[in-house]
């Protein structure tokens, strides 16, 4: 397509060279056109040039021979960042089929078609009659090739040793129908069909399961005559002419293919195709035969659109490309969704899965019409004809990328182009997609220009092109074009930048391009590239960003730029793109990069004086180990400002991770997974270990490590921690080497030594890191798993993270349970190997270490954690389902499970402890680590004590030995974990089983923790069974904690402090404990720890109870008194509470009131609701007993009674009665004194009136002091202005006031003469 500007000498005479030109010479960097690779391809063999890709007859020893010679490190850093990387050879038998072709003479592209399937992972090329099939992730020493031979009659049809290698497609389908991403990435095979059919011939050859080891005849599908008669559309007078001659001329051909399985029916699928007539064809395909049918849908969006100047937007290659709206369907779907581009409009199909497949219409979408909103605007002025060539959807089937070719004429110069661009659109949000009449999509960005002036091509070329979405960087596309070029499209930093793959010309042809999908789902994969003859090469994100450049005025196409003049121009854009481009994208790479993940690669600008740190560091530490001198080598460092970055990117950490990172030359990939059998990876591994010894004895020596350890612990940390996980894999080799060795002890001579070593459940987690690694870094797509893992030390973090994600794939639940016992086993000890190393090298070497504070140890972190637990849950679920099965095995998962549940324990405690040092908030990590912690240790004692009733059935009988005997000796190592991380609830189901008092005295003792430790926990153990006199003597010995306790449990303190001779505090605690409300009488309620207790609430005659109890405690104590006149007042509160309850109806609000303590408020609302004579004097006596400042802060509830009050009597009835029988004084005062107003003055105001504190009349005066007239502000000021409200006042007015003031002067016992008012 086009190239960037970067180290490329003979750019100009590139963009001169015409389609008639010679081949370029020795140093061409691109691929010439297909005639001149034929040409150079008959006289190569003498003549090959001493540069490039080798031709495929070339000897290829190692992988030295198919890349540039560059150290190759882990990063590639010393490799030309903007290049792709080779990350994959053809199987040999591919190679040696080309050999044949080419010694036959055969034209270079003759017979040579190819491609990639993004969804089965599998690559494809057919050479001669021959189909080779393999998986482009496996490792070049584990690729299986599948070979199929195309049957004969199909190869016979239409004269194909004619055509130009490109007249086949081909499709591949999964029957388990899982998502890729979700599947076992250890094993690529997937069974898979294979749906191969010529374009031209329409001819079919199905394989329904091309990894079976009998390989079956492949269904054969023909197009017949009639099916030319009756679907074969003319385009001109010559195809009908044709058509006369031969029938399969008349055949339009297909252009686009899919292919999906059919749900429920076994080895049968459905194969849709497209043809450039605007037919649409259905091929049912099962083991016995293909079924064709035609889609019949509305044509007439095809019909042709006029154009501006009369040009004529035809429909001739319509409909243009079919897609999956979802890549991986759901075995449980009954239907699925697919897209088909035409001239001007996107269409969506279902197909309906039932006994009889159907196809019908969904919505369509116009894409090309007058309005742009829509999606491309045509009829602008200089536009000429718009080509929809092709169509992509995202993962996630919302996002649909379209690349567009759009005719144009320049008016001014009256130039003719071509502009390129991509359309997105994507589904509206919350619309039903169910409605075909509404518009269903709208565009996600404006256009993106491409190329926005490129030469004319030919309608055949423009048709040719194909386009892929989902690789790296995030939202490139990458463009494929009939002349085999590739090229990457990426908006960044508000532009479009364009990276064409280009490689020598003997590379052949770009075939076709996928990605490498990401073991994880949210995560998408760098692309990689099919070559003709180079094998498959990645291009790295890294390699985008920093060589894209701006668009050029050039074609999509090898050939030169339309306009000539430009040329020069034109060099000096790409220049500009090569040399300054990538340090603008370098400052923002950030944003285009990974998604998270465990270990996150980071494209990071490196200055001139990193570089010069590094080379000086290099150089200082080579020259260290030949002379193991370091003079002046920490002033050297100084200078370079070596000591300025941090972390990873500090250049010692850096040094340190080549170091323990580097890849074995002489690891060569031929001997595949014989590589873990080999004594050489161990060597190399202590090689890797005496050298980073070295390297510190080097820091040591020239005081950088002091260096470091004052300006970059994090960095000094790094580099230890390299230490640490170098350790850890030598350790987890030899457990390895450990575990083949009993394996092949056990399985006899049947197997292999190098079958005992790939096989087992670390074998396959070893396989599973590796992976990841390869795909995370296309630098090692060409290295077997098992050598990218012992590589990789730096990133052991990984092994915890498969383990965490892909346990299930590990360890089936398929898997006989004694095999899962084994397996899970076999992890656990890695684990375990891994993370104690680590500690173990820290703990030699702890004077090499930085201060911890804030450092938290890379095997205390979240992903090493998580991968722990993992496996610790699935083991203690295989512990819960394996009581029946052999004690033995299930006593060595209980070992292994108690080893792990220590160690991730203390990962934990190492965690929290940074956390706490950095001030960070932890309470969340501290919640999962008490939770994961007292399921773990509680579930091993729950299976050591089954362990113990079992062995004492078998030993008591003969031996007598007690089970508390055997108890303490099995759960001797559990009780130590327990104690070290403070679970109180194993230690005290321990010391219980035990009936072992002292040892629980020593704990307590010991375990002196926050809040009282594991003392507390003892007092709350006992005080919830109720064991109050144990708890009491036991806090004797333990003062301090008991009190903790006991301030939050007054039911128990009152007790104590009685017997501390503290009456006066016990009288206060219980006189609190008698008022207490239920939420908060007893703590325990809070705290939840037996509920059937803590819920109790004390009735009302145990409150009683409690106040007199008070009552006697403040006698004996000080200031008894004021004590005693409070606690009183309490209890007639209590007995009025007990006498109102004796007024309420039998129903729930009476169960109420003599269950719980009503406080003063409520006890007066409630008299007041009865409205009851009785209950109406009950709510004054209740205000006396309370206190001044309850009556001052409630005096609108007062005012409230006093209005009762009135309304108890007639008020009305009473005055006509005094007036017409003539009441005397005595008769006035005999008849008033019944009245509930009489009876609460006198209560209230009376000589012998009692109360609490102040009287009443500080708070509401009976009489009102003043002789002015009452204002309405004033109507609460007294009970008398008060009563002036009442309905019956007017009338009645002199006798109500009579009534309070003759119950004023009441004494209760001599009744007093009136006094007139």
């Amino acid at each position: 397509m086009f190239s960037p500007g970067t180290k490329r000498s003979n750019a100009s005479s590139r963009t001169r060279r015409g389609p008639n030109l010679g081949h370029a010479g020795t140093g061409s960097p691109v691929t010439p056109l297909a005639e001149n690779r034929r040409s150079s391809s008959d006289n190569s063999v003498p003549n090959r040039p001493s540069t490039g890709t080798p031709a495929p007859w070339a000897p290829r020893l190692s992988v030295l021979a198919r890349i540039p010679t560059v150290s190759k490190n882990e990063k590639g850093d010393d490799m030309d960042p903007i290049k792709p990387v080779y990350v994959g050879e053809f199987p040999q038998v591919v190679r040696d089929e080309q050999t044949k072709l080419l010694h036959k003479r055969v034209p270079g592209d003759a017979f040579i078609s190819g491609g990639m399937e993004k969804g089965t992972s599998i690559a494809w090329i057919i050479c001669g009659s021959r189909l080779f099939i393999w998986s482009y992730l496996s490792p070049a020493v584990s690729k299986k090739c599948v070979v199929l031979e195309i049957p004969s009659i199909v190869l016979e049809r239409g004269d194909i040793g004619k055509s130009d290698g490109k007249c086949w497609l081909l499709c591949a389908v999964n029957w388990d129908g899982t998502p890729r991403r979700t599947k076992k990435v250890v094993e690529h095979h997937n069974y898979a069909a294979i749906i191969l059919c010529n374009r031209k011939t329409r001819a079919f050859v199905y394989w329904h399961d091309i990894y079976s080891e009998g390989k079956s005849a492949p269904v054969i599908s023909i197009a017949s005559s009639n099916e030319s008669e009756v679907t074969s559309t003319p385009i001109n007078a010559k195809t009908t002419l044709n058509k006369q001659r031969n029938i399969l001329t008349g055949l339009c051909p297909f252009n686009s293919l899919i292919a999906s399985a059919v749900p429920n029916l076994q080895h049968v699928c459905i194969v849709l195709a497209s043809s450039s007539n605007g037919e649409l064809w259905q091929f049912l395909c099962s083991l016995s035969g293909i079924k064709r049918q035609k889609v019949y849908w509305d044509t007439s969006s095809l019909s042709s659109q006029s154009g501006d100047g009369g040009q004529v937007i035809g429909s001739r290659g319509y409909p243009r490309s079919l897609i999956w709206r979802f890549s991986h369907p759901s075995v449980q779907e009954s239907n699925r969704q697919f897209f088909v581009l035409t001239d001007y409009e996107i269409h969506c199909f279902d197909v309906e899965f039932s006994s009889d497949v159907k196809v019908s219409k969904v919505w369509s979408h116009e894409i090309i019409g007058t309005d742009g909103d829509l999606g491309i605007k045509r009829d602008l002025a200089g536009q000429k004809r718009i080509w929809p060539l092709d169509v992509q959807v995202d993962s996630r089937g919302k996002v649909i990328t379209i690349l567009v070719a759009t005719f144009c004429k320049d008016r001014v110069s009256s130039s003719s182009y071509t502009q390129y661009s991509l359309l997105t659109m994507q589904y509206k949000s919350g619309l039903s997609i169910e409605v075909s009449q509404e518009r269903v999509l709208e565009k996600k960005a404006p256009i993106q220009v491409i190329i926005p002036k490129a030469r004319v091509e030919d309608e055949d070329f423009l048709f040719s092109m194909k386009l892929r979405v989902g690789g790296k960087p995030s939202g490139s596309t990458i463009i494929l074009s009939n002349d085999g070029t590739a090229t990457v499209s990426h908006y960044y930093r508000n532009s479009t930048r364009l990276y064409q793959f280009d490689l020598p010309y003997d590379a052949g042809k770009v075939l076709d391009a996928s990605i490498l999908p990401s073991t994880d789902a949210a995560e998408e994969g760098a692309w990689v590239v099919l070559t003709e003859k180079a094998g498959i090469w990645a291009i790295p994100e890294k390699a985008v960003i920093l060589g894209g450049v701006e668009p050029p005025e050039r074609s999509l196409s090898r050939k030169g730029s339309s306009n000539e003049g430009s040329a020069q121009e034109e060099q000096k854009n790409l220049s500009f793109g090569g040399n300054v481009a990538p340090r603008r994208a370098s400052s923002e790479a950030l944003d285009a990069g990974d998604r998270q993940r465990a270990v996150v690669g980071v494209i990071a600008h490196r200055s001139a004086q990193d570089e010069e740190s590094e080379t000086l560091l290099g150089q200082l530490f080579h020259d260290f180990q030949l002379s193991g001198k370091v003079e002046g080598s920490l002033e050297k460092l100084q200078r370079t400002r070596a000591f300025e970055r941090g972390e990873e990117t500090n250049v010692f950490a850096r040094m340190s991770k080549s170091i323990v990172d580097t890849l074995a030359k002489h690891w060569t990939t031929t001997r595949g997974a014989e590589i873990l059998a080999m004594a050489v990876v161990s060597s190399q591994l202590l090689e890797k270990q005496q050298k980073h010894q070295k390297f510190l004895q080097f820091l040591a020596l020239s005081k950088c490590h002091e260096e470091l350890c004052s300006r970059q612990r994090h960095s000094l940390q790094t580099i230890l921690e390299h230490g640490e996980k170098l350790a850890g894999m030598i350790q987890l080799r030899e457990l390895q080497n450990i575990i083949g060795q009993n394996r092949s002890t056990g399985v006899g001579s049947s197997h292999s030594s190098q079958e005992i070593q790939i096989s087992g459940a670390l074998w396959d987690l070893i396989q599973f890191v590796g992976e990841r690694a390869r795909r995370s870094t296309v630098l090692l797509m060409d290295r077997d798993n098992a050598e990218v893992f012992y590589s990789k030390v730096s990133d052991l973090e990984e092994v915890f993270y498969c383990l965490d994600r892909q346990l299930e794939y590990i360890i089936s639940a398929e898997q006989p349970f004694g095999v899962q016992i084994q397996r899970a086993c076999e992890l656990s000890n890695a684990c375990v190997t891994i993370v104690r190393t680590a500690m173990n090298y820290k703990s030699e070497h702890h004077i090499w270490y930085p201060p911890p504070e804030g450092l938290t140890p890379w095997y205390c972190k979240h992903v090493v954690r998580n991968g722990m637990w993992s496996i610790a849950s699935f083991m203690l679920q295989l512990l819960k389902e394996a009581s029946r099965f052999d004690v033995s095995a299930k006593s060595d998962l209980y070992t292994h499970l108690e080893t792990l549940t220590e160690v991730l324990l203390e990962a934990y405690a190492g965690a929290v402890s940074a956390k706490v040092e950095l001030g960070e908030d932890h309470k969340g990590l501290l919640d999962e680590y008490w939770s994961r912690r007292d399921v773990l240790l509680n579930s091993l004692y729950q299976q050591v004590k089954e362990f113990v009733e079992a062995r004492h059935q078998d030993l008591s009988e003969e031996t007598g030995v007690h089970m508390e005997e055997i108890l303490r000796k099995s759960c001797s190592q559990l009780l130590s974990i327990a104690k070290r991380h403070e679970c109180y609830d194993s230690l005290w189901k321990i010391c219980c089983d035990l009936n072992d008092s002292e040892l629980l005295r020593n704990l307590m003792h010991e375990s002196m923790g926050p809040n009282g430790g594991f003392s507390y926990f003892v007092l709350k153990q006992l005080y919830v069974s109720r064991k109050f006199s144990e708890l009491l003597r036991l806090g004797e010995e333990f003062p301090e904690e008991l009190s903790i306790f006991l301030k939050h449990h007054q039911d128990l303190l009152w007790l104590h402090e009685l017997f501390l001779h503290q009456f006066s505090s016990a009288s206060e605690t219980l006189h609190l404990l008698a008022l207490s409300q239920p939420e908060s009488s007893i703590s325990e309620a809070e705290e939840g720890t037996d509920p059937s207790y803590a819920n109790v609430v004390p009735k009302l005659q145990d409150r009683k109870h409690l106040l007199n109890l008070s009552k006697i405690a403040a006698i004996a104590g000080e200031d008894a008194e004021s004590n005693v006149k409070r606690i009183e007042a309490d209890l007639k509160i209590l007995k009025l509470q007990e006498e109102i309850m004796k007024f309420l109806p039998d129903d729930e609000t009476k169960q109420t009131v003599g269950e719980q303590l009503l406080n003063p408020e409520e006890l007066i609302k409630l008299c007041l609701e009865m409205k009851r004579p009785e209950l109406s004097l009950c709510a004054f006596d209740v205000f006396a007993w309370t206190s001044s400042s309850f009556r001052k802060a409630h005096k609108n509830l007062l005012d409230e009674c006093w209005k009762n009050a009135a309304d108890q009597d007639d008020w009305s009835e009473l005055y006509q009665a005094s007036t017409v029988e003539g009441w005397t004084d005595e008769e006035t005062l005999q008849n008033l004194n019944h009245t509930v107003l009489f009876k609460a003055s006198s209560r209230c105001y009376g000589p012998l009136g009692e109360t609490f504190g102040e009287g009443f009349d500080q708070v509401l005066p009976l009489r009102q002091e003043t002789l002015e007239p009452l204002v309405k502000k004033d109507l609460g000021s007294s009970v008398e202005s008060i009563l002036t409200q009442h309905k019956d006042y007017p009338e009645a007015g002199k006798l109500i006031l009579t009534a309070i003031m003759l119950g004023s002067l009441q004494d209760g016992g001599e009744e007093v003469s009136p006094s007139p008012i």
